[in-house]
């Protein structure tokens, strides 16, 4: 009664919506899952009788039962022993209702019933000892009468539901049946629910579901061979399982609910039924599971029970305790719930008993058959329906099977529980982080055992805890913030590998600039404690050194990246994993090392270590973490402005000071201080109290440099302040010495750590008034023999027959406690603190009692910490991009330059595209650039050195002309050069104002494009319109019209004419093709619509365009091109073998292209004039400087675009234009 009455309240709400719900449970239940019956063909009362005959006809057929009475097959006998435990049931039916009302009144309705059954069997000669047939059996009579209470039934759904029961209830509870015949009894009821005889709109049907249940789950019978028992639990499993699922299911209480899961879990768990029964078992959990958290979803949530503890629990008028404890020994698989409606039928006391009929208070109802029931409403009150207290005993019972270190408990077990867990997250993930009680074992229980479970090498084990703990994050992660970083930390800090990536034949090590070798969580070694490594170390002196998660096997690390994966693919996750870590001071950087990890083991080099599927798997997530973002470009925007994303990018600045600040701390203390201080997070350097609460606060510090900077003389204000953080209250030396402990280590030198326990100590006396210690010198003494005692406990160097005891502790104590001894009990007490748990730092080392430890601490710090926030638009995403683009677009390019299958190659094009849309949108112009920087080198246009043209060769066809050059036919045979010229142009088209640094790879790419005659000029006009800029004439013009082609005999003779001639032999087919490839690609780019776009920058855009294309012209001094006459007599180009003339000069049509194209971008309009201005005047004064060493058509158009220049209103260039032309 001590429970009930400390959740008065609580009960009492429980109460009142369980009223609430059962005012129309009926219809509702009907209407919400409306039962999946099938049809019945005969008369339900016919199906029945059938079924009473078969049964009691198997019984008959046993021994036991061979010599029944007459009067057992043709109805009557002796009244059941179901109304002789006094349990409430239905009253006998009787054809009069005078009649039936007199005897109740009288109360003796059972007498009327006995004699009539005794007069009955006395006309066949069958009295026996007493008055009574020796033979009439409890059982058998029970079925007679129901067949006698059914005749004249005309409405199956109008009799009593308890009583339709009842005999078949009797069967299951008798531990004197066989299993043939409980397996029979078990049929029926299934029968009789699947063709709706037994329905919600039944007479006492809640009564009923009760009664059944404690029957099925206290089922006995005879055990005869294995295969029978298991037949019998196989078909109640089912049974349980469908009424669960039913609508009828709603209506039973917590214990019962709580039964039948405690049976099923047994049949689970017992090792020794077979494997087809517990793998049945799991499969109707599961569904029952399903059924049964798909309840929470619909109660309401009372946000003062804040602990599982304080769940309600009651089932009706009184509450009782609900505790599930399925049997795993092997004994039984029937609940170990004491229970009188799951009594064995054949330990009921003796029919002859006088036991009165329970009949005050119920209505009495007549029906056809003359039954009597009580009222639903009456039912309502006294069975509340299942609700949260069975379902969070449901949820721990499951929770306790994980236990790591319950030796009881089996990996087989763990599995099966982890299924079932994930089903119910599932099913109501959210509502259980809703709901307190639940909320409370999901942080702390079970998230403790998964996350041990993740360590296990056991594959099915490893699997299933992985795939628990993503649904886990993906449902409840809104209240396992602390929970989640602890989780993604130990992934991260297993799989990222931290070696360099190996160089590549043909892949530029710039492409892949950008990748973590290392995640941010992990510390960097301190300055001089390198090994000196400088090559890779092998793979599996990496993990036996416990590198990349130590000796995690392939197939775990591709199990953990695949539970990463799932993890990703949620829309939200990764932006929530930003704004909650990355963004927040105290936490670590999730966001940046996930994206980090993918991208390092995106790389063909991780399969070394894990397996071939890692790569891909993530690349996959990588990819799907871009477009989550790409899709989220079109949802409303925040404004920069907004005061969240504002207090989150000064958040972020401010924890980038503080990682830098520590780490210089970690190096140089006094250097780290001083840092901190001229960053403003350290407000007054020269204040203790504000260094020490900075060090006491921030987990970034070195633990073993505090402790060292912490114990130097120079520092004891320091010190003192830090120790003063610390509240000792009410807490055992030990205790306290723990919590300090926790903070940093001790130092090695004897005089340092006296320094620090002398500070300890006199703060431990002063603010507590400490119990059994005399002073603060006996409290140093007992400190430092605590420290002491701790290091000879846990030295691996002592042998434990030399380790101190109890007593030993003791007497190196005697009459230090201001002359006397500290009492054993407290000695004693301290002595089996630190034995059971050493003193030392959670991270340095991985048992047991460190974990605990550090899991203490986390759930301390859990509710501090708050929930997380969540998040799913795109207010973040910029930051977040920018802080997470350089691994992902190195990914991208590591991966374009070494993949071979088109697949990939379609997923990388679209993560470049993306990539390059999400830049764009939020103005990340260094992403903009780099990823154009990416493509231009992957294409191979845009090299520094441009391809020869001297062997072009123009081919013409008809009206088409082609010309064929080494830079065309090389783009044409490379398919990953051509599909990168697309992704890149298509990147640029619409985007040109968005780039800054990178104009230089596209201006290179125009240039040779423009002299390989692949693009036509620059588009922009003049006021006098100037011709086209030439190209190089080709060295051959084939006419491939004007000349036969007859097979082998035409090719080889126009191979000799031009061997004889000394001219280049004629491009080939294949060189031809390649050429017609490398146009279309082009073609495809739309070169001229980017062009024309660069027409339309700002004004600043062309500045800085007009400068980069500039700067590729030679400095001034230098000839461009110097004219040479090759031979005596001028040459054209051979047509058809006929040489042309040879003594025409060479000329650069580059530099025309790249002067024309800055003079029509400075001459646009008055804006770019005043901006590029000055620069093109000064590049096209040096080429006139240096007049004579260029060809002649450069000079004149140079002098044409200066005169331009003037002509637009640059007055600059008249100071000097007397100079140029003088010269």
């Amino acid at each position: 009664m001590a429970l009930n009455h400390r959740h008065t309240r609580a009960d009492e709400q429980f109460r009142r919506h369980s009223a609430s719900r059962n005012t129309s449970l009926t219809q509702a239940s009907f209407d919400l899952h409306p039962p999946s019956t099938a049809s019945i063909s005969i008369d339900p009362v016919a199906l029945i009788t059938t079924e009473c005959i078969g049964i009691t006809s198997a019984m008959r057929k046993s021994s036991r039962w061979a010599q029944s009475s007459v009067s057992a097959i043709l109805g009557g006998g002796v009244a059941s022993r179901y109304y002789e435990r006094g349990i409430p049931g239905p009253a006998r039916p009787n054809r009069s209702l005078n009649s039936m009302e007199k005897a109740s009144k009288e109360g003796v309705i059972e007498g009327v019933a006995n004699g009539e059954t005794q007069t009955l069997a006395g006309r066949w000669g069958l009295r026996g000892k007493k008055g009574k047939s020796i033979q009439d059996n409890p059982l058998m009579t029970a079925f007679a009468r129901l067949r006698s209470d059914l005749a004249g039934v005309k409405d199956i759904n109008r009799f009593d539901a308890p009583a339709l029961l009842h005999p078949f209830l009797q069967v299951i509870r008798s531990s004197s049946t066989s299993a043939s015949i409980t397996s029979l009894a078990v049929v029926a009821i299934t029968k009789f629910f699947s063709y709706n005889i037994l329905n919600v709109k039944s007479p006492r049907i809640s009564l009923g579901m009760q009664l059944l249940s404690a029957a099925i789950t206290h089922c006995r019978f005879e055990a005869s061979d294995s295969v029978a028992d298991e037949i019998v639990l196989l078909r109640i499993l089912k049974l349980m399982e469908g009424m669960l699922s039913r609508p009828e299911g709603r209506l039973l209480g917590d214990e019962s609910v709580c039964e039948m899961m405690e049976t099923g879990l047994s049949m689970c768990c017992q090792a020794r039924l077979s494997e087809v029964l517990r793998r049945s078992a799991e499969m109707a959990m599961v569904n029952m599971c399903q059924r049964i958290f798909e309840e929470l979803k619909r109660l309401p949530v009372d946000r003062d029970l804040r602990t599982a503890e304080s769940v309600p629990i009651s089932t009706g008028v009184d509450a009782v305790e609900l505790k599930m404890d399925p049997s795993v020994d092997g004994t039984t698989v029937a609940s170990r719930r004491s229970t009188e409606l799951g009594a064995d039928a054949g330990s009921v006391p003796n029919p002859e008993e006088n036991v009165e009929a329970n009949s005050s208070g119920s209505q009495k109802t007549p029906l056809d058959s003359g039954a009597t029931i009580t009222t639903q409403a009456e039912v309502a009150e006294d069975v509340t329906p299942y609700s949260l207290p069975s379902i969070c005993e449901l949820f721990r019972v499951l929770i306790d099977l994980l236990d790591p270190h319950n030796r009881q408990h089996t990996d087989t077990m763990r599995v099966m529980a982890l299924r079932l867990i994930d089903v119910a997250l599932e099913v109501a993930g959210p509502s259980i982080a809703d709901h307190p009680g639940l909320a409370h074992y999901a942080q702390d229980d079970l998230c403790r055992h998964v996350f041990q479970l993740v360590r296990s090498e056991n594959a099915p084990l490893l699997n299933e805890s992985l795939r628990v703990a993503g649904t886990l994050l993906a449902t409840c992660r809104k209240v396992l913030k602390l929970q989640q970083e602890l989780y993604l930390s130990y992934l991260v800090a297993c799989l990222h590998p931290r070696i360099p990536i190996p160089p590549e034949p043909n892949i530029d090590p710039l492409l892949y600039e950008g990748v973590p070798q290392a995640p941010k969580l992990v510390r960097p070694p301190q300055s001089g404690s390198t090994s000196g490594r400088s090559t890779p170390v092998p793979v599996k002196d990496r993990q036996s050194l416990g590198m990349e998660g130590g000796s995690r096997k392939p197939e775990s690390r591709e199990a953990m990246v695949e539970n990463i994966g799932t993890l990703i693919r949620i829309p939200s996750f990764m932006v929530e994993l930003f704004i909650n870590y990355d963004c927040d001071v105290d936490r670590s950087d999730l966001c940046e090392d996930m994206v980090g990890l993918l991208s390092r083991n995106a790389f063909p080099d991780s399969a070394t270590w894990s397996t071939t599927n890692v790569p891909p798997l993530c690349l996959d997530a990588l990819l799907g973490f871009v477009q989550q973002m790409a899709e989220r470009l079109n949802l409303p925007s925040s404004s920069q402005n907004d005061p969240q994303v504002k207090r989150l990018q000064e958040q972020r600045s401010r924890k980038k000071i503080i990682i830098r600040g520590a780490n210089k701390f970690n190096e140089d203390p006094k250097g780290g201080v001083a840092f901190l201080a001229s960053k403003g997070i350290i407000a007054d350097p020269e204040d203790p109290v504000l260094v020490a609460r900075f060090l006491k606060g921030t987990s970034r510090i070195s633990k073993s440099v505090l402790g060292d900077f912490l114990s130097k003389k120079s520092n004891e204000k320091i010190l003192t302040a830090f120790i003063d953080l610390f509240n000792f209250d009410h807490k055992r030396i030990d205790e306290a010495l723990r919590e300090i402990l926790g903070t940093f280590r001790l130092p090695g030198e004897s005089a340092l750590i006296e320094r620090i326990v002398t500070t300890f100590s006199e703060k431990y006396c002063s603010s507590n008034v400490p119990e059994g210690i005399a002073d603060k010198d006996a409290a140093f003494v007992l400190t430092y023999a605590i420290i002491m005692l701790n290091t000879d406990l846990y030295n691996p160097n002592v042998k434990n027959q030399k380790r101190m005891t109890v007593v030993d502790f003791s007497k190196n104590l005697r009459g230090v406690n201001g002359g006397q001894d500290f009492a054993q009990e407290y000695l004693q007490a301290i002595y089996d603190s630190i034995k059971s748990n050493e003193i030392i730092l959670p991270d340095e080392h991985d048992n047991k009692h460190a974990f605990d430890y550090a899991w203490k601490e986390l759930l301390m710090k859990t509710e501090g910490s708050g929930d997380l926030n969540p998040c799913n638009d795109n207010a973040f995403d910029a930051e977040m991009f920018r802080a997470t683009w350089r691994p992902i677009v190195a990914t991208l390019s590591y991966v374009f330059m070494s993949a071979s299958d088109d697949a990939v190659y379609s997923s990388v094009i679209s993560g470049f595209d993306q990539c390059a849309q999400i830049a764009a949108k939020y103005g990340i112009n260094e992403a903009f650039d780099r990823i154009v920087f990416c493509l231009s080198s992957i294409s191979n246009l845009a090299s520094e050195t441009p391809a020869s043209t001297s062997l072009n060769t123009e081919v013409q066809a008809g009206k088409k002309t082609v010309m064929v050059s080494e830079l065309a036919v090389k783009f044409g045979r490379d398919f990953r050069a051509q599909l990168a010229m697309v992704v890149l142009f298509r990147v640029l088209s619409g985007n040109e104002a968005t780039i800054e640094t990178s104009w230089l790879h596209v201006i290179r790419i125009l240039i040779n494009l423009f002299t390989n005659s692949l693009i036509p000029s620059f588009p922009g006009t003049f006021k006098e319109d100037l011709p086209p800029i030439p190209v190089k004439p080709p060295s051959q013009v084939i006419d491939r019209d004007g000349r036969a082609t007859d097979g082998l005999f035409s090719a080889f003779t126009s191979y000799l004419s031009s061997y004889a001639a000394d001219d280049p032999p004629e491009p080939s087919d294949e060189e031809l093709e390649n050429t017609l490839c490398a146009v279309d690609c082009i073609k495809a780019c739309s070169v001229d619509s980017v062009m024309t776009n660069i027409v339309k920058l700002p004004a600043t855009s062309i500045k800085s365009f007009v400068a980069t294309i500039l700067s590729e012209l030679p400095e001034d001094g230098s000839p461009i091109v110097v004219v040479k006459a090759d031979r005596t007599t001028a040459a054209s180009p051979r047509v058809n073998g006929h040489k042309g003339n040879r003594l025409t000069p060479k000329y650069s049509p580059s530099t025309v292209f790249m002067l024309e194209v800055a003079t029509i971008l400075t001459l646009r309009d008055s804006q770019t004039v005043t901006a590029g201005g000055e620069t093109l005047n000064a590049a096209l004064q040096g080429i006139v400087r240096n007049g004579r060493d260029m060809h002649p058509f450069v000079l004149s158009r140079t002098i044409y675009y200066l005169l331009s220049l003037l002509e637009a209103g640059f007055v600059s260039i008249i100071i000097n234009i007397q100079v140029v032309f003088s010269n």
